[in-house]
């Protein structure tokens, strides 16, 4: 589905510069270029969009394509000089649970729950994950498998000249066939058997965006830290982490408890916690 002629008027309501460019090579490369070269111009909540990217990515450096039209490139400016420095960890995390909650109002369910078989849910810290779970305390969705399928991922950079400016990228799977998924743990709107209205999904997303880096911004991770962990799949799950070291990558098995004050994952095993800052996060049966 190419980008609706009409444009985006519900999300244009949102946001104060929405530029939806025909194709480019990556959607946040392009917001942070912009926006050093022109500070002014690109306010807060200032968005790039585009359903043909050719050269995105992901986290821990990955690649993320998508065949021209079948998904949305997203790429949202956002100023954090009002939230405080401890408390910037959560800003990936709000994001991923404001994509959740665009993604989740189209397909079902709501703060994590089920409506029908569907369940919309964030494994940590922000891959949009759609499955069958029941629910916390059951046995959790595969995040990796075919009751657990990512729908969206997203990336937050740092504008290098202004370490107060945040550029957040999100990648959508929107009118993707199951045949050109690019992994069987992928899913996409159309591979869940739904029509997805563009415009609304990227006002939701925006909306919820801007309303939890305002409350972020006022009450400090305290005020969102219960609805983005009542978001989060991972939290109560059994996982395997792969976590990068000088010396390779090594593997934390165990139960993911908590999120901590900085919105990092806080893993249980044999009776002893680690703290995850980063790394490759399986939820496991």
């Amino acid at each position: 589905m190419p980008i609706p002629s009409q444009g985006f008027p519900l999300a244009a309501a949102v946001t104060p510069r929405l530029q939806v460019v025909e194709s480019v090579d990556s959607t946040n490369a392009k917001l942070l270029h912009d926006a050093a070269a022109d500070p002014d111009g690109h306010p807060h909540l200032s968005v790039v969009v585009t359903d043909d990217q050719r050269a995105g990515r992901g986290r821990l450096d990955r690649v993320w394509t998508a065949p021209a039209g079948t998904a949305l490139a997203i790429s949202v400016l956002l100023r954090v000089g009002a939230v405080e420095i401890a408390d910037r960890g959560w800003i990936p995390l709000i994001a991923g649970a404001a994509m959740r909650d665009a993604v989740a109002a189209q397909l079902g369910g709501k703060k994590g729950e089920a409506r029908g078989a569907i369940r919309v849910s964030v494994k940590w810290p922000n891959d949009v994950i759609v499955g069958h779970s029941a629910g916390r305390g059951a046995d959790h969705a595969d995040g990796d498998g075919a009751d657990g399928r990512k729908i969206s991922g997203i990336l937050t950079e740092v504008l290098p000249s202004d370490p107060l400016t945040v550029v957040v990228g999100a990648g959508v799977n929107t009118t993707m066939e199951t045949v050109d998924l690019p992994v069987p743990t992928a899913t996409s709107f159309a591979d869940q058997g739904v029509e997805v209205d563009e415009d609304r999904l990227l006002a939701d997303y925006l909306t919820a965006l801007r309303d939890g880096i305002a409350a972020l911004a006022v009450g400090g991770h305290a005020a969102i830290e219960e609805s983005v962990s009542e978001r989060c799949s991972t939290i109560g799950a059994d996982v395997s982490v792969s976590l990068p070291g000088e010396h390779g990558v090594t593997t934390l098995r165990g139960r993911a408890v908590r999120l901590d004050a900085d919105g990092r994952l806080v893993v249980e095993s044999e009776g002893v916690e680690t703290v995850v800052s980063a790394g490759d996060v399986v939820h496991v049966r």
